[in-house]
């Protein structure tokens, strides 16, 4: 039975220098949001990144 995933070709995580670019910040701003706690990044392999899910959120202009 074939499965139906609505999301396979999107990534569940980005990367900071392509989340500044979605979101149209600089990579300073991204950073300091990061830091201040409105935004939410975690760490995968050693690096920070930002989950699909948080960008979205962001985006829809979602308070914590």
């Amino acid at each position: 039975m074939p499965k139906n995933f609505p999301d396979a070709g999107r990534p569940a995580f980005y990367s900071l220098a392509d989340a500044a670019w979605i979101l149209g910040i600089d990579r300073d701003e991204l950073h300091r949001a990061i830091r201040v706690g409105t935004l939410r990044a975690e760490r995968r392999r050693s690096r920070l990144v930002i989950s699909a899910a948080e960008l979205q959120r962001v985006l829809n202009g979602g308070a914590r």
